[in-house]
């Protein structure tokens, strides 16, 4: 159980640019949270780590001894995306609590295969939406709910970066390329501000002249929802970085810029305009990894079931791969209809500063 200060004890599962650059500082920012291990398969990045926080390190085929250690009582998960199922489930079965990174999965059925072991042991499971605890993502899918832009009826998003073609992402096919990595920052987005799921997926992708990876570097996605709402994405490997979102509705939009980032200088603040009036909607810049830690580990201490669980992190997984049949068939792909989620609440929402990054210890290990 958590150590004598009712503090959560993490291990960190995955030692890539995420967890050091992201996570492993961000918990330091928290009251409730703190790294006891981490599991890592460079012994590089184990010594050095683990001399900078003062933890453990395991080597992968040694978790199996840390989750029977008694030293965690969760882990934090950001191995690649293959990965995910292979620590996340005998985690959870041996009762460990489970902050795992998205996409949840690379499959329908992985998703379900962790969601049924956190269902059997009763250990906590979260996907690690950072974004349902940013305040100004927050705001705006309460102002969206609330009908403060009418009837919100189309949604448009824009995500794109430059990634090295050694990169492992720029070299393992469509589960590690730019529609899994990036694409469920908006389609999670729309999903939440629509409060509601779509309904057939389309998809484009092509491959730049002269890129070097063995998938599709620029895809673009369009989902329709019940009652002819309509969203379009695009998200890419091979340009310039840039991040939007547009909401549009029967009385207004929501327009904000950066939209899915994090760190020094990100903060989510967003332009409403309304019967034809606009104003600028300021947040802080916060620690967006405290801030999901913190929330997950209040989960933990006080006995609460996560928002972001097993269930939305399936959701987006299944649009996932619905996009990359699109993909493969040229033809439109149906979905089913879902039931409504609870959705994000306004108590989620987080303001820890941002914590201080320390140099990235980069070696052989893949980064998350």
């Amino acid at each position: 159980m958590p150590d004598a200060q009712r503090k959560v004890r993490y291990a960190v599962v995955g030692g890539g640019w995420i967890s050091q650059g992201a996570f492993m500082p961000g918990v330091g920012q928290t009251d409730n949270s703190v790294i006891t291990a981490l599991v890592t398969g460079d012994p590089i990045k184990a010594d050095k780590l683990a001399k900078l926080y003062g933890i453990k390190s395991y080597r992968y085929e040694e978790f199996p001894a840390l989750l029977a250690s008694g030293e965690i009582d969760a882990i934090y998960l950001a191995t690649p995306n293959f990965r995910h199922r292979e620590f996340a489930e005998p985690a959870l079965d041996a009762g460990i609590h489970v902050l795992l990174e998205k996409p949840m999965a690379t499959s329908e059925e992985d998703c379900k295969a962790i969601t049924a072991a956190a269902e059997r042991s009763g250990a906590k499971l979260m996907i690690a939406y950072r974004l349902h605890f940013e305040p100004g993502t927050v705001e705006m899918i309460h102002r969206i709910r609330a009908g403060d832009i009418g009837d919100p009826r189309l949604f448009t998003a824009t995500f794109t970066q430059t990634v090295d073609p050694a990169n492992h992402r720029m070299q393992s096919g469509y589960w590690a390329g730019p529609v899994t990595d990036m694409g469920p920052y908006p389609i999670n987005a729309v999903r939440n501000l629509f409060d509601d799921e779509p309904l057939e997926v389309r998809a484009v992708a092509v491959q730049t002249p002269g890129c070097e990876i063995n998938t599709p570097d620029t895809v673009t996605v369009t989902m329709r929802f019940a009652e002819e709402r309509m969203a379009v994405f695009t998200v890419s490997y091979s340009l310039p970085s840039t991040e939007r979102l547009q909401v549009i509705g029967s009385k207004g939009e929501f327009e904000a810029s950066p939209s899915f980032g994090f760190g020094d200088g990100t903060a989510i603040s967003y332009r409403a305009t309304i019967d034809g009036k606009t104003t600028e909607h300021e947040h802080p810049v916060v620690d967006q990894f405290a801030g999901e830690t913190q929330y997950f580990s209040d989960c933990i201490l006080q006995n609460r079931e996560p928002e972001p669980d097993g269930d939305e992190g399936w959701r987006d997984v299944r649009v996932l791969e619905a996009i990359e049949r699109a993909l493969q068939s040229g033809q439109p792909q149906r979905l089913d209809p879902l039931p409504k989620r609870p959705g994000v609440s306004v108590e989620q929402a987080r303001r820890l500063p941002l914590a201080e990054v320390p140099e990235y210890v980069n070696t052989s290990e893949p980064v998350s």
